[in-house]
């Protein structure tokens, strides 16, 4: 189960301090997601069940060529990003910072254990909007069209 709350971001921290991965990421489907990602050096496919904030989500391991082959396979655009992991004890925000056919947009993501605790997270002051109600900011729905514009 994915339980994962979305926020526009107002003000960047000092990014220079934090990891980061480079990702790519394609759709298949959307309706039920399917998502095939390469993550560094990793490739990842996926399922995500309905929902918003919370979700079931499986992923298995896939070799750079099968990655490959289905990334000839994607419905609309293919989306990349730049994801740091900043910590904020006990979560991780992971701040995805787009380019491609996304540039311009930064968003975050915050995963919780349970419903109740992503109910009652209090975003530091540098995130902007909760977006996690708002189909637009799903990647999974990015891939046709930017929602900044």
């Amino acid at each position: 189960m994915e339980i994962e709350r979305k926020f526009l971001i107002k003000e960047l921290p000092d990014l220079s301090k934090y990891d980061y991965v480079e990702i790519e990421q394609g759709y298949l489907c959307t309706h039920p997601v399917v998502r095939i990602r390469k993550k560094n050096d990793k490739y990842i496919l996926t399922y995500k069940g309905s929902g918003l904030m919370a979700r079931e989500e499986i992923e298995a391991n896939l070799t750079e060529e099968a990655y490959r082959h289905l990334a000839e396979k994607i419905d609309g655009h293919l989306i990349t990003k730049r994801r740091y992991l900043i910590p904020l004890d006990p979560y991780t925000i992971e701040l995805d910072v787009f380019s491609g056919h996304m540039k311009g947009l930064i968003m975050a993501e915050v995963e919780f254990p349970s419903v109740e605790e992503a109910n009652s997270f209090t975003a530091p002051g540098w995130f902007g909007e909760d977006v996690t109600d708002d189909r637009r900011y799903h990647n999974s729905e990015m891939i046709y069209d930017n929602p900044l514009k």
